[in-house]
């Protein structure tokens, strides 16, 4: 069967909250999104999620200066407690040194589950679709933009503040 809205915004929030943390190199937020027991396969990358969530900002901080996650076109069928659900997802890596980027273009296969009313991943699969690195002329620093906040894949990365602010104000 189909989710419900409360189902389904929960799930979504799982999926987004997922690549923030991949993107900020989070560790505390990926795991989050996965039970303490969940297993992922990321292909060079298969076992624990808690393991996952240990090695990826390393790995994702050696090799790239940036990373933008983003799922779309998710469909979930919700069976009780568990729900299959297939995203789209596209992924752009900024390689050390901003002249070239990576960009991914699969899907992730998950099976989350509740409890206590609480949505996880309980397993992941990455499918890749097709992927392409070409190269990229580096604007960050263009007089154009050169007075924009500029995203880190670190804790100083802007939005930080954003949410610190809020939580001192609400």
């Amino acid at each position: 069967m189909t989710a419900d809205f409360e189902d389904q915004q929960a799930i979504i929030a799982v999926l987004h909250g997922h690549c923030r943390g991949l993107d900020r190199n989070n560790s505390a937020l990926i795991r989050d999104c996965y039970w303490p027991d969940a297993t992922v396969d990321y292909g060079s990358f298969v076992g624990a999620a808690s393991d996952f969530t240990e090695l990826i900002g390393p790995a994702l901080t050696q090799s790239y200066e940036l990373t933008r996650h983003c799922v779309s076109n998710v469909t979930i069928v919700v069976d009780g407690g568990l729900a299959q659900c297939e995203s789209y997802v596209e992924a752009a890596h900024l390689l050390r040194g901003a002249e070239q980027e990576m960009c991914f273009r699969g899907r992730y296969l998950d099976t989350l589950e509740r409890k206590d009313r609480q949505w996880r991943i309980r397993h992941r699969q990455v499918v890749m679709d097709w992927s392409v690195t070409r190269d990229v002329h580096d604007e960050r620093n263009n007089e154009a933009f050169a007075a924009l906040a500029k995203g880190r894949a670190d804790l100083d990365d802007p939005s930080y503040a954003l949410f610190q602010r809020d939580n001192n104000h609400g």
